[in-house]
């Protein structure tokens, strides 16, 4: 029998294969997260997240020199908020001086070509550790949305490139909008967390920034009241469709790995930047994997982040980003 169609011809070697390669995954594609903390030359590990820290200002700013020395050009923010500071409006959030605008401000400073894109929720500022502010017992849609569009005006003060709306609010998208547009800041953009879903995997994240919700029986126990409910992926559309329509310049789905399908689905639905957010517990699992033998951690990292490119992704927030890119610069 002779077979005049063999697809191992294009498998010979390495240069073949990398000639018809039809996904490439580079140090440009990378979104590093980071988390600060009050304090100068600190330093502290998070436990959960091999090799990744919260730090002072002075810290991450030399972070961020060497991340853009690899190549990694943006870089997602998160605060470790003092428990003094917490209330129930989360309105440390937009102090023009609080934390956040502080380390905008001076990494802007040092590194001008940096995109800075601060996170924008009320969780880390909550003192129930929920995403929106609580009235009777339930999170007050409504009124949160008006936080977080004075906490994106400020981060737009502050020198912001991109806001990042991750609270999963309705209609949140077009408030931050207008209050940017409003305020002058027409060239900040809006990457919304369009399809969030309420997932397992945050835990390691939460404990970084102690922004679980709290034990408490008068108010939501978690967040699935605003998250996405994991069984579905219909509904992903539908809100993507609606944070297009409402103004956002990038779709984010998060987690990213167990939810490849939902992101093929959205890069069929539009032609819109799609990011990806690897989240902590899909990086703490494949470091616990490495660490016990059981994988190749350069390997498996690269392997995983390939498979979110391929699947539909234009930029990849991932704590393995600084690895990823060492390895991909050897």
């Amino acid at each position: 029998m002779l077979i005049y169609s063999r697809n191992r011809r294009l498998r010979t070697n390495e240069s073949i294969r990398s000639l018809v390669r039809e996904t490439t995954l580079t140090t440009s594609d990378f979104v590093m997260p980071m988390f600060v903390m009050e304090g100068e030359n600190l330093q502290e590990p998070i436990p959960s997240m091999p090799g990744i820290f919260r730090r002072s200002i002075d810290l991450t700013i030399k972070e961020c020199k060497e991340l853009f020395s690899l190549g990694i050009k943006a870089i997602n923010l998160y605060m470790k908020v003092s428990e003094n500071l917490k209330d129930n409006t989360g309105k440390e959030a937009w102090n023009k001086d609080g934390l956040m605008q502080r380390t905008i401000r001076e990494i802007k400073n040092a590194i001008p070509e940096m995109i800075v894109m601060p996170d924008v929720a009320l969780d880390p500022y909550s003192i129930f550790g929920h995403d929106g502010i609580i009235t009777n017992g339930q999170i007050d849609n409504d009124a949160t949305n008006d936080a977080l569009a004075m906490m994106s005006v400020s981060h737009a003060e502050a020198g912001a490139d991109i806001v990042a709306p991750s609270d999963m609010m309705d209609g949140r998208v077009l408030a931050i909008r207008e209050a940017l547009e409003e305020s002058g800041h027409v060239n900040v953009g809006i990457l919304s967390y369009a399809a969030k879903y309420a997932s397992s995997f945050y835990g390691p994240f939460r404990s970084a920034l102690d922004s679980a919700p709290k034990e408490n029986l008068e108010i939501p126990k978690d967040k699935k009241t605003y998250q996405m409910d994991f069984h579905n992926s219909r509904e992903a559309l539908n809100e993507v469709y609606k944070d297009i329509e409402e103004g956002a310049d990038i779709i984010m789905i998060k987690p990213g790995i167990p939810y490849l399908d939902i992101v093929s689905k959205v890069r069929e639905a539009t032609d819109l930047p799609i990011a990806v957010y690897n989240v902590s517990g899909e990086y703490a699992m494949l470091k616990a994997a490495a660490q016990n033998g059981w994988l190749d951690n350069d390997k498996a990292i690269i392997e995983s982040l390939t498979c979110i490119k391929r699947a539909g992704a234009d930029m990849i927030f991932t704590y393995a980003a600084k690895e990823a890119a060492q390895i991909l610069n050897k």
